[in-house]
């Protein structure tokens, strides 16, 4: 007998099969039984009739309970009102694994209690839908990069230098030479690769010890970050809203039964096409005091000030042109505003914020140093940093794209906590 998976048996209309899977639900009216199975590639419906089975075959059907794993044999018939399209009429059924008091039942369950019981909560509906959509978006990621000609470049998840703000770090001893960090960001050292090899980019966990508890955050995320030499400011915005359109566009077009279940409202998403809307930060800061915000001019926008400036587009923004003071001390000074560095966040529509910071590297020595300097940061842990603007220094830019803020958005999921299998916020660090 042919084993098969679900995704399969379009292939096999009119034959008997064998499937293997577990159990979603199950009804019964006494002589007729249904049990929808679901294996990892999608949803079938097993028809048994009573009459038409032995009656041993029956009271297996009886022992059945939520996720217990079965191996099932029977017809498979085209059946348009089936989960999938797809039914099969049993003949044989198999208990590989009972599942008693399966502990999340088709009730309502507290955040807390389904985060405890993250390592089961993976199997329902709604979360296998949204790791289909990560899953498309993150090969969505390699996609562009390699039709592009880019090089993957593998960077340090250890590291002596800090990337972004000291009080963000997780640090370990290591052996004897000092303290070692958990990498924020893998941006120095695909700098560095970019003077190699021209357009890079890394792709890989990031690390931030923020003690941050909003919707946006998690201790432990996934980021994909290039650089591409001779890219100004400019020509980074550019890529971004190409990228951005592409994920956007793949998800769409690939994960639209996915996005359906997740009940996602997918006509905004249609609009995300360049060029995206831009405005200044300075500009931005004067928009937003006239919607009733009270940020003043120097000051980061947070979560709300990008929510409520979001909401007056239909696509995504850059917002360009920092304080120099909010911004890494690596970002290039504007030279038409000192006060300014040439960056820029893409913000998401929907009132999700940002998904993208990115900006020009600054590309003079004596500048980077003074930088440094100013930070307190120890120039010493930046030598071969520097190194790169001694020995042919060049104009590059590059950007780091948030994966969990992306699928967030383009589910349209409330919380950042479910885009990834086992989150890692603040208060929690189990399962």
């Amino acid at each position: 007998m042919t084993t098969v998976r679900i995704s399969e048996l379009a292939r096999h209309d009119g034959a008997s099969v064998t499937l293997r899977g577990w159990v979603s639900h199950t009804r019964s009216s006494g002589k007729i039984a249904f049990i929808v199975l679901r294996d990892g590639t999608g949803y079938l419906q097993c028809v048994l009739s009573k009459r038409d089975v032995p009656a041993d075959l029956w009271e297996r059907f009886a022992t059945l309970t939520l996720e217990t794993s079965v191996t099932v044999t029977g017809a498979v018939r085209a059946e348009p009102r089936a989960p999938g399209g797809y039914e099969m009429h049993l003949t044989d059924l198999t208990v590989i694994g009972p599942s008693p008091d399966f502990p999340i039942q088709p009730k309502e369950h507290g955040t807390q209690y389904l985060f405890e019981h993250r390592h089961l909560w993976l199997r329902s509906r709604r979360q296998v839908a949204i790791a289909r959509v990560r899953h498309e978006i993150v090969q969505a990621i390699r996609d562009f990069f390699h039709q592009r000609d880019f090089v993957l470049v593998d960077t340090p998840i250890l590291t002596g230098s800090i990337g972004e703000q000291a009080g963000e770090l997780f640090s370990t001893d290591y052996f004897d030479l000092g303290k070692a960090y958990l990498a924020q960001t893998g941006q120095l050292y695909v700098e560095a690769a970019a003077a190699a090899l021209g357009k890079v980019y890394c792709f890989g966990p990031t690390f931030r010890a923020e003690k941050s508890k909003t919707r946006r955050h998690l201790t432990e995320f996934w980021m994909v970050e290039p650089e591409v030499a001779f890219n100004d400011s400019s020509d980074n915005m550019r890529l971004q809203e190409e990228f951005v359109s592409y994920l956007v566009a793949r998800a769409l077009e690939c994960r639209g039964e996915e996005l359906k279940e997740l009940e996602r409202d997918t006509a905004p998403l249609a609009l995300v096409t360049p060029p995206f809307h831009r405005i200044s930060y300075t500009d931005a800061v004067a928009r937003l005091n006239a919607l009733g915000s009270d940020i003043q001019w120097g000051n980061d926008l947070g979560g709300d000030d990008e929510t409520l400036l979001t909401k007056q587009y239909d696509r995504p923004v850059f917002v360009y042109n920092y304080p120099k003071g909010v911004k890494a001390f690596y970002m290039k000074e504007n030279p038409d505003d000192p006060r300014t560095v040439l960056n820029n966040d893409c913000l998401a529509p929907e009132g999700y914020g940002e998904i993208i910071g990115g900006s020009q590297r600054e590309d003079d020595h004596d500048r980077l140093l003074a930088r440094i300097r100013e930070q307190g940061l120890d120039p010493e842990a930046y030598r071969w940093y520097l190194d790169l603007r001694k020995y042919g220094t060049f104009v590059h830019s590059g950007f780091g794209l948030g994966v969990e803020r992306t699928v967030a958005w383009i589910c349209g999921l409330p919380h950042i906590r479910e885009t990834i299998a086992f989150p890692r916020q603040i208060h929690r660090l189990y399962p």
